[in-house]
């Protein structure tokens, strides 16, 4: 009985020390604009800190199995060029996955832990988009790491923040076309993404897509 109670002793220790570690990682990455704008943390960050953590501390994550469901949406859509009204195929595919990983300890001990993420793309980018998120979700939940800044409950109660006042309805916005939604999940152009949260009423699903769509790029700017 005492073999097996201390089996994962090694690897419970090596986990507490990455914990005692990477105490918190800073929203760094603002997505979106206006009252549909958060603060995110890239993924290029999340790996570069556990990989440094992970590895001092004899740990390694290993991908040992995947689910994965797709769903494939395509219809016609009008185009005008040069004047010339034209009907394009388009498509928007949606990939979630659930993924399980060995966390590994050198001395052999392990633990199987899981994930779960998705993403869109027009092409074959979704499974992509949807295995970094599971991984990105993992280690930050795993080794529960607080990301940016969390309120003191002890210092600040919920009956002592007021409550803001109702704002005023906004004016009516026009819905995002098909075709611009798909323009939209493939854009570069970062800027006119995050216009679109204040320019047009969008949708759970397009808000949600779009607002990957824009962590994503932001994800792809060089470091200062």
């Amino acid at each position: 009985m005492e073999n097996q109670e201390k089996k994962l002793d090694k690897l419970a220790k090596a986990v507490i020390k990455v914990m005692k570690e990477v105490k918190g990682m800073e929203k760094n990455s603002k997505v979106g604009t206006g009252n549909n704008s958060y603060n995110g943390t890239k993924d290029q960050d999340v790996k570069e800190v556990f990989n440094d953590a992970l590895s001092k501390n004899g740990l390694c994550i290993l991908p040992i199995g995947i689910k994965e469901s797709t769903d494939i949406n395509r219809w016609e859509a009008e185009e005008t060029w040069n004047g010339k009204t034209i009907i394009k195929q388009k498509q928007s595919v949606f990939t979630k996955v659930t993924t399980k990983y060995l966390l590994l300890h050198e001395s052999g001990q392990s633990q199987i832990i899981t994930g779960y993420g998705h993403g869109v793309d027009t092409q074959d980018k979704g499974a992509g988009k949807s295995t970094t998120y599971a991984l990105k979700n993992t280690l930050l939940y795993t080794f529960l790491t607080p990301v940016g800044k969390i309120d003191d409950t002890d210092t600040t109660h919920s009956d002592n923040i007021p409550v803001p006042p109702k704002k005023n309805p906004q004016p009516n916005k026009k819905k995002m076309s098909k075709a611009l939604y798909e323009q939209a999940l493939k854009s570069e152009n970062l800027e006119s993404l995050e216009k679109a949260h204040e320019t047009y009423n969008l949708t759970t699903e397009q808000l949600g897509n779009i607002t990957l769509r824009i962590e994503e790029l932001k994800e792809k700017k060089p470091k200062v």
